[in-house]
């Protein structure tokens, strides 16, 4: 059997919109009948309270995963996730990861993977968000925000990707607004020429409207 289809989404740093890309992509996919497994390897932040990002996943995809299945390292504080294990004294074991993430795509016929952060945020001493990716073997979306700075983030997020030799499928430019001003179009078609990739925009959506979720057109 061919192994499952899927994508790894990442982002230029964190509060990007990695989650709602992630989400999109998943309930496109289950739309068309696939059966969607996903994966985060650690989530923080919990404490905040609200809908986590390992359960909008789960409800996106529709999947009957468990929070164990889907996130195995889960953390109140809205740290990064080396140091939300230090501060559960414990570390991240990378074999653990890859292992449920196998469990996930066993049980799928497409998988989604959400980082945490950027693509150089560490997971454990010596492994960081890009190993992980690179471990799994799927295609990038970066997930970037419109605006001033995002070239230069975009671009340094791919020539990350480009060193571990990631294939990078896509960059979404999140919450694109209806009216782009001339620095957000310009942005778009720079991040294209230079980073040589297809750059897609993703409006501002209601998450609690996964009818009205666009479909970015990836699958």
């Amino acid at each position: 059997m061919s192994p499952p289809r899927g994508f790894f989404v990442t982002g230029t740093g964190t509060d990007v919109g990695k989650s709602v890309v992630a989400a999109v992509i998943a309930r496109a996919a289950a739309e068309r009948g696939e059966r969607v497994r996903v994966f985060k390897p650690a989530v923080s932040g919990l404490d905040d309270g609200g809908e986590s990002d390992h359960a909008l996943l789960r409800r996106a995809a529709g999947s009957p995963q468990s929070d164990e299945e889907i996130a195995p390292y889960r953390y109140g504080p809205p740290v990064s996730p080396h140091l939300g294990a230090e501060m559960e004294d414990e570390e991240i074991d990378p074999q653990r990861l890859l292992a449920t993430a196998a469990a996930a795509r066993e049980g799928s016929s497409f998988f989604v993977c959400e980082g945490v952060g950027g693509i150089l945020v560490p997971l454990a001493p010596g492994y960081l968000i890009r190993n992980l990716a690179a471990d799994l073997a799927l295609p990038l979306v970066i997930v970037a925000p419109p605006g001033l700075g995002t070239i230069n983030h975009t671009l340094l997020t791919i020539e990350a990707a480009w060193t571990a030799e990631l294939d990078i499928h896509a960059v979404v430019l999140n919450r694109w607004p209806k009216r782009p001003t001339t620095v957000q179009r310009s942005n778009r078609e720079t991040i294209a020429e230079l980073g040589g990739v297809e750059v897609l925009t993703l409006p501002k959506i209601d998450l609690e409207d996964m009818d009205g979720w666009p479909d970015l057109g990836l699958l």
